[in-house]
């Protein structure tokens, strides 16, 4: 558990917020900057050390990793840094160093630059955490939303949890008649159902995801078979949507639904539903008032089962769904492959454990308490 679990976990903690390969790349600026007090412009004192660590920066090749770094901060900074070293590089002794970086790019003059250089040469961040809850720093150093336009991450992590929580109503609703069936049945018909309920385990997430494409798909077997009896005059669009999310995920978490269900069902005595018609009790209330109640602790832990684990799928609505139907999950893997910014993806990550454990510790109380109730 320490080196498999919680060893990743701290070091994604750390990822998230560190911010100390900037003060290796200039750590003289970092130095002086942490003295300024970030009114109107530093002093030549400040430019000399800033443009010597760019020089030096450009010499040792991580000019560009700095100016990306600052570019997620503030739009423009690659090229200011880029552009500044490479002039810099050609001058011996730019003394005075304020006129000298002045005349390269005017924007050294603007007071909003440095108050970002000053925060992105500190040993850590929180740019990253706050960029994957929709907030930034403004140039007064304020923490404030981004504009509406911009806005990602929030309605990203909306839609996990509402497709993870549909997910988990739907599992719910086919899980609990089957885990029913399961509980009562004859051994030999619960064996048989048994290892066809396993069969899901048996086989790989992307063949049961790349299945729904064939099933689903405009020619495929659900589609034919609507418009070969006359349902329906053309395909049904069932792929690459929310629709086809809802059907996979369903799919492939069910089993999680019903084993913790079956395993409390079984314990459940028989004899208190068939006591309850004795004293005159309908069906319904006999279900409702003496056999639901009893469920609780299998419907608690499959929903906390399902819906944790739906929380963090990514192949499955990277395959079936649309560019609106994306995950966390799929942002996390964007941000490691494609831009290659572990600090980005591990804030996502931190972002998508605490809402795990959120949610853990209230529903795990809630069901606690109900649980108390009922006995």
């Amino acid at each position: 558990m320490i080196v498999f679990y919680f060893v990743p976990i701290i070091l994604m903690l750390h990822r998230a917020v560190d911010n100390s390969q900037m003060r290796e790349a200039m750590p003289k600026a970092a130095v002086a900057l942490a003295g300024w007090d970030g009114k109107g412009l530093p002093g030549e004192p400040v430019f000399a050390i800033v443009a010597g660590d760019l020089k030096l920066a450009r010499k040792n090749r991580t000019i560009a990793k700095v100016g990306r770094r600052l570019n997620f901060d503030k739009s423009g900074f690659y090229s200011l840094l880029s552009r500044s070293g490479r002039k810099l590089a050609r001058i011996d002794d730019c003394r005075p160093c304020k006129p000298a970086l002045l005349k390269i790019d005017k924007r050294w003059g603007e007071r909003s630059y440095w108050v970002t250089l000053k925060r992105g040469l500190q040993d850590s961040t929180m740019i990253y955490l706050l960029s994957a809850l929709d907030l930034r720093y403004n140039d007064n150093n304020q923490i404030v939303s981004v504009p509406e336009k911009q806005a990602v991450y929030i309605s990203v992590i909306t839609r996990t949890i509402y497709i993870s929580a549909a997910v988990t109503i739907l599992c719910l609703l086919l899980g609990f008649p089957v885990a029913y069936f399961l509980a009562t049945a004859e051994p030999r018909i619960r064996n048989m159902f048994m290892i066809v309920l396993l069969l899901v385990f048996w086989t790989s997430l992307l063949v049961r995801t790349l299945s729904w494409i064939l099933v689903l798909q405009n020619h495929g077997v659900v589609n034919s078979t609507l418009m070969g009896l006359g349902i329906t005059g053309q395909p049904l669009d069932m792929i690459f949507n929310r629709f086809a999310v809802y059907i996979a995920m369903t799919h492939v978490l069910l089993p999680f639904m019903v084993l913790p269900l079956y395993s409390v069902m079984r314990g459940i005595p028989t004899t208190y539903v068939r006591a309850a018609h004795s004293l005159g009790a309908t069906p319904f209330t006999a279900f409702w008032t003496v056999y639901l109640p009893q469920t609780l602790p299998g419907i608690g832990a499959g929903a906390l089962m399902v819906f944790i684990q739906a929380l963090g799928y990514y192949i499955t609505p990277a395959l079936v769904g649309g560019p609106k139907d994306q995950m966390v999950s799929y942002f996390v893997a964007f941000f490691v492959n494609e831009r290659v910014n572990w600090s980005m993806a591990s804030a996502l990550g931190l972002v998508l454990l605490v809402l795990t454990g959120t949610l853990y510790l209230i529903f795990g109380r809630k069901v606690n308490i109900a649980n108390m109730k009922m006995g």
